[in-house]
């Protein structure tokens, strides 16, 4: 799988942003704020899809926030953290310090700092890159006041080597371990500046980008601070941000948008509409358009109030005429109402003129949009058929230059050729889903057999396989793909699931086998066999009730004879005279059983 964020993919990023200035038991940093936000602010701009940027916290504060972070990376291809402020080295191992450490012996470094490896943990989840950024290298003032506990426990100068253990993780120093970093004269750091100016290039490898920011911080600060990335990637190159792909096809109108808000005013029809439009696009075809329709509402409303005027009019004439006013008042009234009707009359030729104006202008919207519209199918469709020559074009041209495969190749290279296996594009359907799933059977993900039918077994088989070994293949077919990386697994990748009565041994299931006594339970485990109580019968109570009945109901005899006889009842001597012997049952005749015998 590469490691390129491609312009089909839209994976997710995410990035934490840490800056501590304002220590509680040390001298203010006076760029770490400023660094901070300035890298957020480029994360932002990159298109990141979360950006938590977060100022000044205390040990509580960065061990949640970096919980909280740990969280969003679960889902995400991309996950970065950046750190700006005080950095300590202790035996090797670095540690991050919040704003309220006080650290006034080595053992509180324990105690009231972060590890880097708590940052390492929290960017584990992402899937494509992991990326610790520390600006934390600056000479630190604990390390002067710190007192050892043990001699030979060391404190080092800036921050030690880092080697991550896990595949794609990056660590990017300020200054190379060992060294310390300057926090510069400017508003920002050089090494902040120079990750501004490099890191979001679209396109531009991250390792490559590195080696620009490390040219520029040695430039800055006379060659003293060289910064320095451990950790490794992969061939492919790894870009922050990845590269917009050339937009194809028809463009968009820009007009579109400016069409829509007008047809939109034009629903609406008001005096504040039109207005809003205006104020929204003064200028343009669409901005006389509008200013036609406020024509024709300004001439609407001056035709209504002129109305109103001439029918006040009318009403003070009839009430002068009611009033028997005087003739110079009901001429001067009638002048008046005469000069009102005229107002009117000329304000509706207005609002007519207005409104056939307002109409003539909306038709040739119409039609410009009309011509527009086929203007740019048009040239759609002689792109895209340019486009359909030149490829057949470039295709006739690579297969007339393409020599004979008999002159151009020596006949033994020809016997090799021919023995070689074909690639994987010339399978056919059938021999490619058979192939899948001879290598499906192989991982353990599918138990039935290799039939070259892509049933919902297989299908299962591959949603199987996409779960335990973390790809994405479409379970709905078989591909070229799902079967390079099914042949690149060694072994099993889906665990082994056996019947009832089996369990796995290696690659196998055997069946289990309970000692004397113990027999395979509901939970597949060796159980003891519980011994079963015998029930008495309906039929042998019932003889048990006859025999004691006949022996209550039998005289005691006066002397015993010396034998006992045995039964359900109980056990009674033999009565004088009679003898021990044997008799049909009562309930079957063809059972003996004891009995006393009588002459």
């Amino acid at each position: 799988m590469g490691l390129a964020c491609g312009p089909a993919h839209a994976d997710r990023r995410v990035a934490l942003v840490i800056g501590n200035s304002a220590y509680k038991s040390a001298p203010k940093l006076g760029n770490p704020v400023n660094d901070a936000t300035l890298v957020g602010g480029m994360f932002k701009k990159a298109g990141f899809d979360s950006v938590d940027v977060r100022l000044d916290l205390s040990a509580s504060e960065m061990r949640r926030t970096l919980r909280e972070f740990a969280g969003r990376t679960r889902d995400a291809e991309m996950a970065v953290i950046y750190y700006a402020g005080h950095g300590i080295e202790l035996d090797g191992t670095n540690y991050l310090i919040p704003t309220d450490a006080t650290l006034e012996t080595d053992g509180d470094v324990l105690d009231e700092t972060i590890p880097v490896e708590r940052a390492l943990f929290a960017v584990e989840p992402a899937k494509q890159l992991r990326l610790i950024i520390l600006d934390a290298c600056r000479d630190n003032p604990f390390s002067k006041s710190m007192k050892r506990t043990l001699a030979s426990r060391a404190i080092g100068r800036g921050l030690a080597k880092v080697e991550p253990t896990s595949p794609n993780t990056m660590i990017a120093f300020a200054a190379k371990a060992g060294s310390t970093a300057s926090d510069g004269d400017s508003k920002n750091s050089p090494f902040a500046a120079a990750l501004v100016e490099h890191l979001p290039k679209p396109g531009l490898d991250l390792r490559k980008a590195f080696g620009f920011v490390r040219d520029d911080v040695l430039k800055a600060t006379g060659y003293k601070q060289e910064p320095y990335v451990y950790g490794s990637l992969g061939g492919d190159d790894v870009p922050l941000v990845a590269v917009k792909p050339a937009a194809t096809g028809p463009q968009a109108n820009p007009q579109d948008a400016i069409r829509r808000d007008y047809e939109l005013a034009l629903q609406l029809a008001t005096r504040d509409g039109w207005e809003a439009f205006l104020a929204q696009y003064p200028e343009g075809f669409y901005a006389n358009l509008a200013k036609g329709q406020l024509n024709k509402i300004g001439a609407e409303e001056t035709r209504a109030a002129a109305e109103q005027k001439a029918k006040a009019a009318e009403q003070e004439k009839a009430k002068l005429i009611a009033e028997r006013a005087q003739k110079a008042e009901q001429e001067k009234a009638a002048a008046a109402a005469k000069t009102a009707e005229d107002a009117r009359i000329a304000a509706e030729k207005q609002k007519q003129i207005e409104q056939a104006r307002a109409e003539a202008a909306e038709r040739q919207r119409k039609v410009a949009e009309a011509a527009a519209k086929a203007l740019a199918e048009k040239q759609a469709a002689e792109k895209a058929k340019a486009e359909l020559a030149a490829k057949q074009a470039a295709e006739k041209a690579e297969q007339g230059a393409k020599p004979p495969a008999d002159r151009q190749m020596p006949e033994p290279e020809q016997k090799v050729a021919a023995f070689s296996p074909a690639p994987a594009s010339t399978l056919s359907a059938a021999d490619l889903t058979k192939s899948v799933q001879s290598e499906l059977r192989r991982v353990g993900c599918l138990s039935a057999a290799a039939d070259g039918d892509w049933s919902a077994a297989s299908q299962h088989s591959m949603t199987l396989f996409n779960k335990y070994a973390g790809t994405q293949f479409d379970a709905k077919l078989a591909s070229i793909e799902a079967l390079d990386a099914l042949k690149a697994k060694p072994g099993r990748v889906c665990p082994l699931v056996c019947n009832f009565g089996f369990k796995a041994d290696g690659d196998q299931c055997a069946k289990i086998t309970c000692r004397a006594g113990y027999r395979v339970g509901d939970d597949n485990e060796c159980e003891k066999i519980q011994e079963k109580k015998p029930v008495a019968t309906r039929e042998d109570t019932r003889r048990r009730d006859t025999d004691r009945k006949q022996t209550e109901a039998a005289p005691s005899a006066p002397q015993a004879s010396g034998q006992v006889i045995c039964n359900s009842a109980g056990c009674r001597p033999i009565a004088k005279g009679c003898r021990l012997g044997t008799a049909n049952h009562p309930a079957t005749p063809t059972v003996k059983i004891p009995a006393e015998i009588c002459n």
